[in-house]
């Protein structure tokens, strides 16, 4: 017993040399097993011992009482069995005082079995000594195996056990007659009987060598392996499939679950086929090696197809490369559902002998697609089975999570290149096409609606007054002519008839907007069925009902319709008629998106016809970056606003959101952020986007573009880092334990500034990111300030690389907050200022000095190909020092202008100043034509002193007038100080000479390249 006063019993069972032992209950008195155990008997005369164990991990177990349960009993008893019984557990010696140690139920029986198909061997060979031997069963029910210190017995509510680990049985060299026992019990032998009453056996050699033979030879053709055709065996084991239920998922959770357009047999076909490449691509995508693989075969009586496979795992960070054997056995094919369960070992991994991992492949036949195409469904489950007990339980489920998820990542992108998944096709997948099946509502006539929509006071009452009166005309006399009237002009007689009039025009007037809102509404479209266009990020919203939405009118009611908003795309619902209870069962679809989107904006507005302003009734926000897209698959989503926060109104949506690329879209998208970086960004690997996912609760979709070491600026500066991806930026910083964590959407982003190093920022330069108002509030404790329009304020300074890190930031945000619109005109902004400035390096004041001149007798035109991106270029900068040249191609950015980004890296050997280059060029034509100019922008990363200065450069190049084939060159040094420091003049001669080398060997080298090639 526990010091809190409960155990965590199980029971060990032994029987002669065979042993097992039962599941482990946690913190229980009264635990519950319901297992059973069959063991092979040698000898009649031994005994079942049943000891009760309280398991302790960081001691030995303690022994808590035993039960003895002679064989001879059970077969003296009537049917060979001793029935359910309480036992009292006794102690280990009769000298112990503590006498009352609990009960345990068991139920003991002897059985019998008609081959040697199940018994651990097969013996060819028997002695006159041999006893006789049958099987023993014995089940486990219920225990109460410790107790108080008082000496009475305690309960507690029962709760789940570990999984059931065994112990090898050791294998008997002795003989079982299992046939010859069965013949005594069954009665089968008359003599045989007799001789079972008497406990006494008298058998011939004879006979019983035949019994053998024909025994072991009836074993070994039921047992024999049959090999062959991997569909012939398929088609084999399903004539033996009886229609059991497909195996349920294993306890570890679900790894991977799709639909795909393919029929089961071909996807099984491809998963496990000998044919199939699927398991050499897998190994090459996550480094494995050695693999081997063995023919299936068929055992068990054809009931049964396994094969192995043995392959090398990959080292990873934790442990080496290591061998592993996979079992991989068919629990069901009949045809059109299989259930595949693989069983990995691991040995030589730590604590490898402890555990196997099981993988279970269960595929389905998918749901019914809306074109009649047959799908299939694959669900792979794991879990970890322990064979021995360990302490470290929770760490290796731990680390077998976080790797099958990883591997499984991989598996799904190597199936969706060779099927493509249902989900990326006609926009179903296996729970989209089930949910997005709505029923259709009724459509009312129109006569019934424009009854429920007239159906008010007003109108009875104009009804009422227009009959009355053209009653009361009917049946009264024409009035005298009199007063100012004339013949066709009858003018009220008294003020009465005036105000009467007054009142019928007005509510005439009234009736009249009554009916037209009525008809427009009624002609007014919807986006219903309306299906998206292209491929990427598919969003699909099923608008089902709302409940209790809020109302204006005097009635109660309103005319409510439901407008959603998506990057910058809306979608509009139809018009419900006098309803607090709307019925839509419509479906929307967005166009594809190149971008993953961030949230989805949802209004509830009531329909006041077109000259008047939609009134709202209610908003709600769908953030797809905090919420799982799982739950928004049948969602209720609450509105807020004071109308529908009143009448607690809510909408009843399907959302979905799934991508039809792939990783396609990601590399797509990473393209398109280098050329606004201007700098290569590489595809982060598997576990460093799932530990950036699980850093910030973020979705799987959602991936690490690149992150920085900085400084948020607050109080007292924090070192963190800054993390970037599509749709979030986040920072992250731990000191002495103290953890501050926050990310804000790129959405969410009303402005970002870059500042000049000042001395309020230590002289770095800094980033400020300043939210729309009342977004991001639950980021609130990282923000500097708040101005005072309630924006929140962010800042970050002390970048080691804060051109690549401000570049980046701005490129994302550009990419995510502005419509195309504001793309265009910051695009007419930045194209004013440069003209306006007149220069590509902008209003910064930098002196510019004249580092190289020299003539070349080439034209000018020859002299540009240093800057035209071909195997001269490459082959010059790989020889001036400049390793992994690489660059873009020319783009125009307005009449006359072309630009384009070079990155490299400066061999120290033959600069003083190695590491990463980053440079931006722009070219223009001379004024007269004879010639070029090319300005530079050059960044050093990866340098002590990089982020201090900035380089910029200027190309002339020209035809001269005097010679005819020959050019100057001259080129200007300018450098741009971005942070104060005490070696800026000894940095500035350094930089002056590298540069100045470094372009007499370019222009030297290309001199040769020229003269060379025209010489050939």
């Amino acid at each position: 017993m526990n010091m809190s006063g409960s155990c965590d019993p199980y029971v060990r069972l032994q029987l002669g040399n065979h042993r097992s032992k039962t599941k482990v209950v946690k913190k229980n008195l009264n635990p519950f097993w319901d297992e059973k155990f069959n063991f092979v008997v040698g000898e009649l005369s031994e005994e079942l011992i049943v000891t009760v164990i309280n398991e302790d991990k960081y001691f030995n177990d303690d022994f808590l009482g035993k039960v003895k349960v002679s064989l001879l009993d059970v077969l003296d008893a009537e049917n060979l069995s001793l029935g359910t019984a309480w036992y009292q557990l006794q102690p280990k010696n009769k000298k112990s005082k503590n006498k009352n140690r609990g009960e345990i139920c068991l139920n003991i029986s002897l059985s019998t079995r008609n081959s040697f198909l199940d018994a651990p061997s097969i013996i060819s060979h028997t002695s006159s000594d041999d006893l006789l031997s049958s099987s023993m069963s014995s089940e486990l029910t219920k225990e109460v195996p410790s107790r108080t210190s008082s000496g009475k017995m305690e309960s507690s509510s029962e709760l789940g056990g570990e999984e059931t680990t065994s112990i090898k049985e050791n294998k008997s060299a002795s003989t079982s007659f299992v046939d010859l026992l069965s013949q005594i019990f069954l009665g089968k032998n008359t003599d045989s009987a007799s001789v079972a009453e008497n406990k006494d056996l008298v058998l011939s050699e004879e006979s019983l060598s035949m019994s053998m033979k024909t025994d072991i030879c009836a074993d070994s053709v039921c047992n024999t392996p049959r090999e062959g055709k991997f569909e012939e065996l398929l088609a084999i084991m399903a004539t033996k499939d009886v229609g059991s239920d497909m195996p349920g998922n294993l306890p570890g959770g679900v790894v991977l679950d799709q639909c795909y357009f393919v029929t089961t047999s071909d996807l099984n076909s491809l998963l496990f086929s000998p044919d199939s490449n699927f398991l050499d691509s897998v190994a090459d995508a996550q480094g494995t090696t050695d693999l081997q693989r063995e023919p299936w075969r068929l055992l068990n009586g054809d009931s049964s197809l396994k094969r192995v496979i043995t392959y090398t795992k990959a080292a990873s960070k934790l442990i080496k490369s290591a061998r592993a054997t996979e079992e991989q056995t068919y629990l069901k094919a009949d045809g059109k559902q299989f259930a595949v369960l693989a069983s990995v070992s691991i040995p030589d991994v730590p604590y490898g002998s402890y555990f196997k991992t099981e993988v279970l492949y269960c595929i389905r036949q998918g749901p019914q697609l809306p074109n009649s195409n047959q799908s299939a469904h694959l669900l792979i489950s794991w879990r970890i089975n322990f064979v021995q007990s360990t302490m470290m339980k929770g760490m290796i489920e731990s680390g077998a999570r976080q790797g099958l998820t990883e591997s499984f990542l991989q598996v799904r992108d190597i199936i969706s290149k060779q099927i493509k998944p249902a989900a990326s096709l006609e926009d179903s997948s296996c729970d989209r096409v089930k949910n997005l099946v709505i029923p259709e509502t009724k459509k009312e006539s129109s006569l019934g609606l424009a009854f429920h929509f007239l159906r008010s006071f007003t109108v009875l009452l104009f009804l009422f007054v227009g009959i009355y009166v053209f009653a009361h005309i009917l049946i009264s006399s024409p009035s005298v002519i009199q007063g100012l009237e004339f013949i066709g002009l009858d003018l009220p007689d008294s003020l009465t008839e005036v105000l009467v009039s007054a009142v019928l025009m007005l509510q005439g007037q009234y009736i009249l907007k009554i009916i037209e809102r009525f008809l427009r509404a009624k002609g007014n479209g919807s986006d219903h069925g309306v299906k998206a266009q292209g491929d990427g990020w598919l969003l699909t919203v099923a608008l089902v009902e709302g409940n209790k939405i809020a109302a204006v009118h005097s009635c109660g009611l309103s005319d409510p319709y439901v407008v959603f908003t998506c990057n910058g795309k809306t979608k509009t619902s139809s018009i419900k008629f006098q309803t607090a209870n709307p019925i839509w069962n419509e479906i929307f679809e967005f166009d594809a998106m190149d971008d993953p989107p961030s949230r989805m904006e949802i209004i509830v507005y009531d329909f006041e016809g077109p000259s008047h302003k939609a009134l709202s009734l209610g908003h709600a926000e769908v953030n797809f970056v905090r919420s799982n897209l799982s739950k928004l698959a049948d969602v209720w989503i609450p509105l807020q606003g004071k109308f529908a926060q009143a009448c607690q109104s809510k909408l009843h949506l399907r959302i979905f959101l799934n991508n039809s690329r792939g990783n396609e879209i990601i590399t797509e998208y990473l393209t398109k952020m280098e050329k606004e970086v201007g700098k290569k960004i590489n595809l982060r690997s598997p576990q460093t986007n799932s530990g950036f996912q699980k850093l910030f609760g973020l979705p799987p979709e959602e991936f690490l573009i690149n992150d920085f070491s900085c400084h948020l600026k607050r109080k007292m500066p924090l070192q963190g880092r800054l993390f970037l991806s599509p749709r979030v930026v986040g920072f992250y910083g731990n000191i002495f334990g103290h953890k501050t964590k926050f990310f804000i959407l790129w959405d969410d982003i009303d402005d970002i500034q870059v500042i000049p190093p000042t001395l309020a920022n230590v002289g770095s330069p800094s980033i400020i990111i300043t939210l729309s108002k009342d977004r991001g509030m639950d980021a609130k404790h990282g923000a500097k300030e708040i101005d005072q329009e309630g924006r929140l304020k962010f800042h970050f300074q002390s970048f080691v690389s804060f051109n690549i890190a401000s570049r980046t930031t701005m490129a994302l945000w550009k990419a995510r907050s502005l419509t195309p619109e504001q793309k265009v005109q910051l695009v007419q902004e930045e194209s004013e200022e440069k003209e306006e400035n007149g220069s590509f390096f902008g209003s910064e004041d930098v002196k510019m000095l004249e580092v190289f001149s020299d003539g070349i007798p080439v034209a000018a035109s020859l002299v540009m190909d240093i800057f035209g991106g071909g195997p001269l270029e490459q082959r010059i900068m790989q020889k001036v020092g400049c390793v992994d040249y690489s660059s873009t191609p020319w783009q125009p950015v307005k009449s006359d202008v072309y630009q384009r980004r070079i990155s490299c890296k400066l061999e120290t050997s033959l600069s003083r100043f190695g590491g990463e280059l980053i440079s931006t060029q722009q070219k223009y034509s001379l004024p007269d034509g004879n010639g070029w100019i090319v300005e530079e922008s050059v960044s050093l990363q990866e340098h002590v002193l990089g982020d201090y200065f900035s380089l910029q450069l200027k190309y002339q190049v020209a035809d001269l007038y005097t010679a005819p084939k020959a050019c100057s060159v001259q080129v200007s040094l300018g450098i741009a100080w971005l942070k104060s420091t005490k070696h800026r003049k000894k940095l500035t001669k350094n930089i002056i000479s590298d540069t100045s080398f470094r372009l007499k060997e370019i222009f030297t080298q290309l001199e040769i390249e020229l003269l060379n090639a025209n010489t050939n």
